[in-house]
């Protein structure tokens, strides 16, 4: 295994040396879990491929989405939990290909007080992560529904690079907890304006969408 390329600026060779050597590597399909509710969490994952999505349950059962990881990125939640022996509050599935370094439990603690370059990770992926939260919060108590969306889709085209964003209006709908026919009648409405291109289960941003 080699993290370089996805964390050589970010660790010391050092801890690059460690990463390659305890971490395990591991991929993963659309849609397959990493992380459930109310389970223990043996492990850290640092994605090195791909896209992570983690999402939150309320009491009724209904999910939204709190954030998505990247390349380079990390799920505080999971760190948390590992350090505390709690079970997950969170799910994470993959979306689309997914590859990540999964870090064990045992070295999260020793690499905090051993490595520099670890600790700031840390720190600056707790900071990221509570400042997406907060925008998730800010979004749904103060931004109207087809604004949330529009926001939502380009999200999901800077993470994939790609104006074609593979999702169904179901899938939609359950991340931005609403109803799938709620979604199906904002995405008609961004298509008929021009900015958008409807297909099963997957949308074209046309150039007008940013306009």
């Amino acid at each position: 295994m080699d993290v370089l390329q996805g964390f050589g600026a970010t660790f010391e060779p050092a801890l690059i040396v460690e990463i390659n050597e305890f971490g395990e590597l591991r991929s993963f399909k659309d849609g397959d879990i990493i992380m459930d509710y109310g389970k223990y969490i043996r492990m850290m994952p640092l994605v090195l491929k791909g896209t992570l999505k983690v999402l939150k349950k309320d009491d009724n059962g209904n999910e939204i989405l709190l954030y998505y990881l990247s390349s380079s990125e990390t799920c505080s939640m999971a760190y948390s939990c590992c350090l505390e022996e709690k079970k997950s509050e969170v799910k994470a599935t993959a979306e689309g290909d997914l590859t990540i370094v999964a870090i064990p439990h045992n070295k999260l603690d020793e690499w905090l007080c051993k490595y520099p370059s670890w600790k700031n990770y840390i720190m600056r992926s707790f900071n990221e992560r509570f400042s997406e939260m907060l925008k998730s919060i800010e979004s749904i108590a103060f931004y109207k529904l087809d604004d949330r969306l529009i926001a939502y889709l380009k999200e999901k085209q800077r993470l994939s690079g790609s104006s074609v964003i593979k999702a169904s209006h179901y899938q939609i709908a359950d991340e931005l907890a609403t109803s799938r026919v709620v979604i199906s009648r904002l995405l008609k409405i961004l298509e008929n304006n021009g900015k958008i291109l409807l297909y099963r289960n997957e949308i074209k941003l046309l150039n007008s969408f940013d306009m």
